[in-house]
């Protein structure tokens, strides 16, 4: 019987083909903007997410405010933190450790190419291991820093790309930083992260070396000892930090905040940008309903005489208003599955051309089987809702009126 009833909607809806098409293009233009926009914006919030992912969520960072577009984190920061708070934060009750974070921009020169990258300090004895198991950091070339490398660094994955220098950087080689030589000792294995796969790892007290000593750091990392007392850890660290750097609440000069908190705004400003997406798509799946509702009133006043000669022969009112109800489920369906295609093909479209562009990977689609089965359920559902109503004009036609209609 349902096999009978989708036979007959498509053959009516064949009948009426350029109608049936200008019908569904309101349906298209939503369907494709759900699954395009939602697409893109899955894709950005597992990219971003990728990018802090790594850190434990028992990790707090301090660092002092400055310009976060001016360079590594604490760059720019007028008043930079000093690098003895890490012995008073230590003593603050339910912290396991602390160490300070120093990172700073570096030429890089390798087979007479140069490149600017960041070094990133690794701290020494004990707090070496927390890092290595904070970051999971893990080689697929050479081996990991010891504490006896002086002249000796380890490479993010990202930085030993042919396109970069020509050729590929492999553990055992010697590369230029601001002009004096190290050796590769390790090269990291890939995790998907910029922050990670770009960046030099390096010896805290080689690093300062190079760059001096001033005092000062640039991020003090914190491991507390339970996670379910850092939001306690987090305040009498901030209560610390303005006794130290006089200053008032409210007026804080420096930041602590934890992954997931960062994880948590970027989150909450991504689901505002996909709310307005739902709007815009709304509106549009709305308007196809619209559209789907004003071609089967009018495929009713043209069928009259046919819905006549259908209740004449014994046809029942459930009948054809189930035929009428197929007939608008199908236009939907049928929107639905080309607004789904045009929809994956945008997405995944517009993410390789944004991280061809770009160069990254940040730009990314991520379409999940559920979005597809849940929005062609939905187009269906919406174009039998919409043709409810002319389904039921057309099961409530007396056979004897519509026999004598023209």
């Amino acid at each position: 019987m349902i096999r009978d009833y989708v036979k007959l909607a498509f053959q009516n809806l064949s009948h009426r083909r350029v109608r049936s098409w200008l019908t569904m293009i309101g349906i298209f233009i939503g369907i494709a903007s759900v699954i395009s926009l939602i697409g893109l914006g899955e894709g950005l919030r597992y990219a971003i997410t990728s990018q802090f992912g790594f850190l434990g969520t028992d990790m707090l960072s301090v660092q002092a405010s400055g310009l976060s577009y001016a360079g590594p984190p604490g760059a720019g920061a007028v008043s930079p933190l000093s690098d003895t708070l890490i012995d008073k934060i230590q003593k603050i009750n339910g912290v396991e450790t602390a160490f300070n974070r120093y990172i700073s921009s570096v030429k890089l020169e390798f087979n007479d190419r140069q490149d600017i990258s960041y070094l990133g300090s690794v701290p020494l004895k004990n707090d070496r291991k927390i890092i290595e198991k904070m970051l999971n950091l893990k080689t697929s070339q050479g081996r990991l820093l010891k504490d006896e490398d002086n002249r000796r660094v380890m490479i993010g994955s990202g930085l030993i790309k042919k396109e970069v220098f020509g050729k590929e950087i492999n553990a055992g080689d010697r590369i230029l930083l601001n002009g004096i030589s190290f050796e590769v000792i390790g090269i990291l294995e890939k995790k998907g992260s910029f922050i990670i796969d770009s960046i030099i790892f390096i010896n805290e007290n080689v690093l300062l070396d190079i760059q001096g000593d001033d005092g000062t750091t640039d991020i003090i990392a914190v491991k507390v000892k339970d996670v379910n007392n850092i939001e306690r850890v987090k305040n009498d660290i901030e209560k610390l930090l303005r006794k130290e750097r006089n200053v008032k609440e409210g007026e804080e000069d420096f930041s602590v905040q934890s992954p997931q908190k960062t994880l948590e705004t970027l989150s909450s400003a991504l689901f505002a940008v996909q709310l307005f997406v739902y709007i815009i798509a709304g509106i549009s799946l709305v308007v196809g309903g619209i559209g789907i509702m004003n071609t089967m009133y009018t495929a009713v006043l043209e069928r009259t005489k046919e819905i006549g000669i259908m209740k004449a022969i014994g046809a029942r009112n459930s009948t054809i208003f189930i035929l009428f109800s197929f007939e608008s489920g199908f236009l939907g369906m049928v929107g639905g599955i080309i607004g789904i295609l045009i929809g994956l093909s945008l997405a995944y479209g517009l993410a390789f051309v944004g991280s061809m562009a770009l160069g990254s990977n940040l730009i990314q689609a991520q379409v999940s089987p559920f979005l597809v089965i849940w929005t062609l359920a939905f187009s269906f559902i919406l174009g039998t809702g919409f043709g409810v109503l002319p389904a039921y004009r057309a099961a409530k036609m007396q056979p004897v009126n519509a026999l004598r209609s023209k």
